[in-house]
């Protein structure tokens, strides 16, 4: 999320003092020690880079000995404390993937997905004690398409919110940009959990498709199929479709249609328990009993 900001910036002229992003992680079926895409690139680009999981007192120094003018966060995934705000000369300006006051939190974008929300987009603001609370100085607009799932969303506002943190940026340089308290109805958005992406098929099929795509591709959709975790992809919604109770399968040949709370939904891709994500459609033809399948 935050490597277009990286490029913006750098695009724009300004001087990258250093790069502060998560230590190394392992990777993969052999636990490979890998940098994160931000630190992999600031190594190509031959910046400095700070490896912090939180800023603590040694992380607190390396970014004073830096000396930054102001520090541009996006994504980083953790708090800064109240005794490192004070290190850059103009703040920490936080890029948020809402217009905010509505969903200050962890995860903006999948809450407004799963809320229906029509229009989210991006806000550059100063970070201060409180939580997302700070002035704005400025927001972009996005309009959520009925088939957005959270991932492609956040992918088209991770490039459109840089050429606003840039600008945003360029205008505090400048001396022509200050924030603006925020006003309106405040909204929350914390961390979503792995129980946030089971599928209640009791739900309204607008509901629950809403969710799915909310939380495609973190943390996932899933739901109970014989006592093991079903993962599921994005649904249509098929309201032509007469009347499933709530989790019930039905396979016409063409489609795998389940019941929820109002009309059908159709399913896309579905990955059961050990095996690869694949089409619905193929994995049915495996069933023996479709009509004896019920999703709990």
């Amino acid at each position: 999320m935050a490597l277009p900001s990286l490029a913006a910036l750098q695009a724009a002229g300004h001087e990258i003092v250093a790069v502060l992003t998560r230590p190394d992680a392992p990777l993969g079926r052999k636990r490979v020690m890998t940098p994160s895409p931000v630190a992999a690139r600031a190594a190509e680009l031959d910046l400095p880079v700070i490896k912090a999981d939180k800023i603590d007192a040694a992380a607190a120094a390396a970014i004073a000995a830096a000396a930054p003018d102001v520090a541009a966060i996006v994504a980083y995934g953790a708090l800064i404390p109240e005794s490192a705000l004070g290190i850059p000369a103009h703040g920490w300006i936080n890029l948020h993937f809402s217009l905010l006051p509505a969903w200050r939190g962890a995860a903006p974008v999948q809450h407004a997905v799963i809320n229906g929300d029509e229009v989210t987009g991006a806000s550059t603001f100063l970070l201060e004690k409180g939580l997302d609370t700070g002035p704005v100085y400025g927001t972009m607009t996005e309009a959520i398409a009925p088939t957005d799932t959270s991932e492609a969303l956040l992918e088209r506002l991770s490039h459109s919110g840089a050429v606003l943190l840039a600008q945003t940026i360029d205008g505090i340089g400048a001396g022509m940009l200050s924030g603006v308290p925020q006003q309106g109805e405040v909204t929350l958005a914390p961390k979503l959990t792995l129980e946030d992406g089971h599928v209640r098929w009791g739900e309204p099929a607008l509901a629950i498709g809403r969710r799915i795509r909310g939380v495609t591709s973190e943390p996932g959709a899933w739901t109970m199929l014989a006592g093991q975790r079903f993962k599921l992809g994005p649904v249509s919604l098929r309201a032509d479709v007469g009347a499933l109770a709530p989790g019930q399968l039905e396979v016409d040949g063409k489609s795998v249609l389940v019941g929820t709370g109002s009309h059908a939904v159709e399913l896309g891709d579905v990955q059961p328990a050990g095996k690869k994500m694949m089409k619905a459609t193929d994995w049915a033809r495996g069933l023996a009993n479709k009509e004896d399948v019920v999703f709990e």
